[in-house]
């Protein structure tokens, strides 16, 4: 599945629906740590992932970028530094000159006027004036993977991102991702026009029901109780 593909079946989806389809498939969780959001609100980006590990230099990006395929996503490792910004609006049109569809920072921007008007979607801490003022020597890995918060992150993954954050998953399990992630979408609209129409959801998952099945038997849980009805909206 190509960038572009991935991106217009995203597009109908969202990281809560995937994240729970993750969940679903008990793949691995990885997650971009809390707080780190994207530059503009209703943004939704999926692509490969491009990482990169950034140590003072631009060139480190530049050098990623050679590699690109259209619709990736640049991921950049910055170990999570709020004291400086790591991209700013050259890096920005430069990643769009490549096709590049978008940046997730680990750390922070600067220059976010400029990155407004570009339009690029750019996720990160947020803002810091100040650029590096360090110049450390880079791994033999620096263009193979990348940290994200407690998750490495490789060519081999794929980014999900929206206002509700970032999260990663292995391409080789895209198919049964976006399969599990619909069918879970199409259960969680159907539940939410039940409710407009008057039908509450205690009604619709029978949880008056699970109570009395709990008081009989305690190790009776609310997951299994939904399971067991075909309701599921919580793995």
């Amino acid at each position: 599945m190509d960038n572009q593909e991935l991106q217009e079946k995203f597009s109908q989806l969202s990281t809560p629906l995937m994240a729970d389809a993750i969940l679903r498939l008990k793949l691995p969780v990885r997650v971009a740590p809390a707080g780190i959001s994207p530059l503009r609100a209703k943004t939704c980006l999926a692509g490969r992932a491009l990482p990169t590990r950034h140590y003072g230099s631009v060139d480190i990006f530049l050098e990623a970028m050679t590699a690109a395929q259209s619709g990736d996503i640049l991921v950049i490792d910055n170990q999570g530094r709020t004291d400086e910004a790591c991209i700013g609006d050259l890096t920005a049109l430069e990643a769009r000159a490549y096709g590049i569809a978008g940046i997730i920072v680990w750390g922070t921007h600067r220059d976010t006027a400029e990155l407004i008007e570009i339009g690029l979607p750019i996720f990160s801490y947020g803002t810091c004036s100040f650029g590096p003022q360090r110049l450390h020597g880079r791994e033999n890995d620096a263009l193979r993977s990348a940290r994200m918060g407690d998750f490495l992150i490789t060519q081999d993954d794929l980014v999900f991102a929206d206002d509700d954050g970032v999260l990663f998953a292995p391409s080789a399990q895209i198919e049964k991702l976006f399969s599990v992630a619909q069918m879970i979408s199409q259960t969680e609209r159907q539940q939410a026009e039940k409710i407009k129409s008057g039908k509450t959801l205690h009604e619709q998952l029978q949880f008056d029901q699970y109570l009395t099945k709990r008081a009989a038997d305690p190790s009776c849980t609310f997951r299994k109780h939904l399971r067991e009805i075909g309701g599921a909206i919580e793995e």
